[in-house]
């Protein structure tokens, strides 16, 4: 006998009405606060405050000497941060949601999110160029347009989009709560483990949280894009496959009796001529001619 559980596994009989979360006064005062935040994280670094004193001190006191018995859990807890991994994990889990609810918009809510998380993370990285703790090479520098890619960190702002559109993507306000929750505690340890390991300052993990922040708190403004491009993904489908059932119809077949083999067309042979004998006589004569 199947259970709730096990039924709530099928596929759904047509599309559930989903309610698209809206750009609200609420949002809109919280992506200003982060930017305003982000701001003040990224002219701290650059005029050296007491930001940059604070960086050196915690990567002077190296913290996976002071408690090297969680190292081994945390080098495998900081994969949680990872791009690759979370993105093949995260996509698994809602590609299911996209089959099961007739919907790609889980997927591309996914894909729009990555993409802006990319463009704008990685242009603020390569423009700072801020070097990582292991590659520092004067005390209480910034670091800053040396070369390096750290800042902010990417590992940080990666978890807090890749599983915080989990709770983006919820279709119940208790789901949301749990998974805004989670979310933010995974993305809290992430950030946290990277200073742990000395792979980034904390500044680098304090601008990866506001950054991944940002690209949740805006994606409302990518609905109307992400509406227009799954229309036109599944207008195509429909295309293609309307293409192969007219195929289908142009290939002719035979009829098949009821409860018999379906017959199997054998090639048509063409009847091979054989050579025409002539009478052949003794060795050096001819053969006589038949009278009468």
């Amino acid at each position: 006998m199947r259970t709730d559980i096990f039924a709530r596994l099928d596929r759904e009989p047509e599309p559930p009405k989903i309610e698209v979360p809206r750009m609200t006064r609420t949002r809109l005062a919280l992506f200003g606060g982060t930017s305003a935040f982000y701001l003040a994280i990224v002219v701290a670094v650059l005029l050296s405050t007491w930001l940059v004193t604070l960086d050196w001190k915690i990567m002077l006191f190296r913290p996976y000497q002071q408690w090297p018995e969680i190292h081994g859990f945390l080098d495998y807890y900081v994969v949680l941060g990872q791009r690759g991994p979370t993105a093949v994990m995260v996509a698994a889990w809602l590609g299911w949601r996209s089959w099961r609810q007739h919907t790609l918009r889980p997927l591309l809510c996914l894909g729009a999110a990555l993409l802006l998380l990319n463009v704008s993370v990685g242009a603020v990285k390569l423009g700072l160029g801020r070097l990582g703790p292991h590659y520092a090479t004067q005390i209480g520098s910034p670091e800053l347009f040396a070369g390096g890619d750290i800042f902010p960190s990417g590992h940080t702002a990666n978890a807090v989009v890749t599983w915080g559109i989990l709770a983006y993507l919820a279709t119940t306000p208790r789901a949301r709560r749990y998974l805004s929750a989670l979310s933010a505690v995974v993305a809290l340890g992430v950030g946290l483990t990277t200073v742990y390991l000395g792979t980034h300052w904390l500044s680098d993990v304090l601008l990866g949280w506001a950054a991944g922040l940002l690209v949740l708190l805006a994606l409302p403004w990518s609905e109307p894009v992400i509406a227009v491009a799954e229309a036109w993904i599944l207008a195509a489908r429909d295309r293609v496959r309307e293409r192969l059932r007219e195929r289908r119809r142009l290939v002719p077949s035979l009829p098949v009796a009821s409860g018999g083999p379906r017959p199997v067309r054998e090639p048509v042979r063409e009847p091979v001529r054989e050579p025409v004998r002539e009478p052949v006589g003794v060795a050096g004569r001819r053969a006589p001619a038949t009278r009468g």
